[in-house]
């Protein structure tokens, strides 16, 4: 079910790539015609591909009251408690804009300015999860964003998964609309008669969604373009087996494409794991996906040490990183790439999904060697600040000349040089 590889076997898999030239072209055709057509592209779109006809877009307040209804009490708290949980850890992040004067009369400093409106992406059908509608929207709360748009495929019958329009509440969404796939992008990037254009749009999708918040960055900023999921465990000997294995699943429950990989040092442990996930595997509702994960994108990595697990799993960069190891905080400095790290066997990767506080949207296939997660930086501007004194510009003008001189730019030398003169006329005077 689950291969055993070696490092240097595992080294030589092959990232996913979220790009064919079929689906591409597609979504180039979806978004240049919603660009020209705008709502009739997307009442269209989503009376062909949903299978719903809609007079309006618009979630309106009776559908969300109505949401509210159709949920219980024991879900709607386990959810207030993780959105607040969420908002004070990404409280925590938040810049301030700063400025620091000099003695010769010159201010720098940054401003801090948050974006002005962010669409959200928030898939429907089965990955409707409406734990990905607080990680999205509320760093984008603290950080001060003034409007969010969310936009979500309907159901069948035209409505919104109730969950979901829950925590768009809950969160402080402003506006939700009823539209999916490429033309939703496609909506926020060039506004339609009733979607307004947005500066930034987050969120997971599939193949479509994630070609077509690739098509129109530049327009727009975009979170990132994330593949399936992943996992890595690293665990030693003294590891409870059962706990490994059952994070192995937790990851490859998600996607046929998800990825859930065990480096461990300790042969006798890696065959406990195997057979846990055999057994496990059985009680899953979701067994054909994890099934299928295991087996394409699953392994377990044999090293020598735990040095070297570490190091392969620097190199795997995977999303989510495990350390079911003992002392886990010991081998912390070892860990160059991961977009989350987990330490101890009482922190399972679910935690951080649902209820921690960190935010879930991490960097996936490898990215983490260069991407951090989605948080309230990812929902600001900075804006650098120079105030120069006269005093300055004196001193540092002729420095400045120098430069633009060896670049070619009489202008912009010039542009000091005039101020010079002037300066020093002043002075003679």
């Amino acid at each position: 079910m689950i291969s055993v590889v070696s490092p240097k076997e595992l080294g030589k898999r092959k990232r996913l790539k979220a790009e064919q030239q079929k689906e591409d072209i597609l979504v180039q055709e979806i978004i240049q015609a919603v660009r020209e057509d705008g709502d009739q592209v997307l009442l269209d779109l989503t009376e062909r591909l949903d299978g719903v006809i809609l007079s309006s877009f618009e979630v309106t307040e009776e559908e969300i009251e109505q949401a509210f209804s159709q949920v219980d009490e024991t879900f709607l708290r386990a959810l207030r408690e993780a959105a607040e949980r969420i908002r004070t850890y990404h409280e925590k992040q938040k810049r301030n804009s700063w400025m620091e004067p000099e003695e010769d009369g010159t201010i720098l400093g940054q401003l801090i300015r948050p974006l002005e409106r962010v669409g959200v992406y928030v898939p429907g059908g089965r990955a409707a999860y409406p734990s990905t509608v607080l990680m999205n929207v509320i760093p984008a709360k603290v950080a001060g964003v003034p409007e969010i748009i969310m936009v979500t495929p309907p159901q069948s019958d035209g409505t919104i998964y109730p969950p979901t329009l829950v925590a768009a509440r809950i969160a402080g969404v402003n506006k939700i609309f009823k539209v999916g796939g490429a033309q939703a992008i496609g909506a926020l990037a060039y506004g339609t008669e009733t979607i307004p254009q947005v500066d930034k749009i987050v969120g997971p999708g599939n193949i479509y969604v994630a070609l077509a918040k690739k098509a129109v960055y530049g327009q727009v900023d975009i979170d990132s373009i994330a593949g399936p999921s992943d996992v890595t465990i690293i665990a030693d000997a003294k590891a409870h087996p059962a706990y490994v294995a059952a994070d192995l699943l937790a990851q490859a429950e998600h996607d046929p494409l998800a990825s859930a990989i065990l480096i461990t040092p300790s042969a006798a442990l890696a065959d406990e794991v195997a057979k846990e996930l055999e057994k496990q595997i059985k009680k899953l509702d979701r067994q054909e996906i994890a099934s299928r994960s295991l087996e394409g994108r699953g392994a377990i990595c044999l090293t020598k040490d735990l040095d070297e697990a570490f190091d392969v799993a620097n190199m795997v960069a995977p999303e989510h990183l495990e350390l079911l190891i003992e002392s886990p905080w010991n081998w912390l400095h070892k860990v160059k790439n991961a977009g989350a790290i987990f330490l101890g066997e009482h922190s399972p990767e679910a935690v951080g999904d649902y209820f921690a506080g960190p935010n879930h949207v991490l960097p996936t296939e490898g990215t983490s060697r260069f991407f951090s997660g989605l948080g309230v930086d990812s929902f600001i501007k900075r804006m650098s600040l120079i105030s120069y004194s006269q005093t300055a510009l004196l001193r540092d003008g002729p420095k400045v000349i120098t430069l633009a001189n060896s670049e070619g730019l009489g202008a912009h030398a010039a542009s000091v040089a005039i101020r010079l003169r002037k300066g020093e006329e002043g002075d003679s005077e």
